[in-house]
């Protein structure tokens, strides 16, 4: 059964997420990989490490409408979401300092395979959106506000990564249903930055339409 998330170009180091310029907070570079003949396409570290294949897959016969708010009740978090994608240097359009962002180039949340919302950790006047990311526990609910409803998600993991080994194949597996996954910076910060991701893995509890 092949995925039917929109991954046609998921190129991704999400080594993320409090950046300011460069180095002291740590922010996430998403590199576009030179044109390739094969059909999958390449996820594609900027530190040069191993480059994990996603496959290809058409759209939805459906879309889903686009996300605009997000709800972490656990850890306090409600904010809107905005659309993120690739600047034309390859590299990750972030989203500000208190705010979050779905990455637009993948699914939406709801549709089938791996959404992903990303937001900083940390920033220059302290904590910041996923401050507590790392707080999360199996269970805890994410809602998603969207312009047909609200999706809710259920966490089933939170784990702690090295930013070189990021599971790709976790992130966005090749597979029919709705997940998604919150990441952000982890570990413990230095002065070259964070050493690791904070990746929480839920999947689709329920929908509720608008009313």
């Amino acid at each position: 059964m092949g995925i039917k998330a929109r991954l046609t170009r998921i190129v991704a180091v999400i080594g993320m997420l409090a950046g300011l310029a460069a180095g002291t907070f740590g922010i996430v570079e998403l590199t576009q990989p030179e044109p390739v003949t094969a059909p999958p396409t390449t996820a594609v570290f900027a530190d040069n490490a191993p480059a994990p294949v996603v496959p290809a897959a058409p759209e939805p016969a459906v879309r889903v409408a686009v996300p605009t708010r997000l709800e972490v009740p656990a850890i306090g978090v409600d904010e809107k979401l905005s659309g993120r994608g690739l600047k034309a240097d390859g590299s990750l359009d972030t989203p500000d300092f208190g705010k979050a962002g779905w990455y637009r180039p993948g699914p939406r949340p709801g549709e089938p395979g791996g959404a992903v919302v990303v937001a900083h950790v940390h920033g220059p006047d302290g904590p910041d959106v996923f401050w507590d990311l790392a707080k999360l526990q199996p269970g805890d609910e994410i809602r998603i506000h969207r312009a047909d409803g609200v999706a809710t998600f259920v966490v089933d993991d939170v784990d702690d990564v090295p930013k070189e080994h990021l599971p790709y194949d976790r992130i966005w597996p090749d597979t029919d249903e709705p997940l998604l996954r919150l990441i952000t910076c982890g570990g413990k910060r230095t002065a070259a930055g964070y050493p690791d991701n904070t990746v929480v893995y839920a999947h689709l509890a329920s929908t509720k339409p608008v009313s």
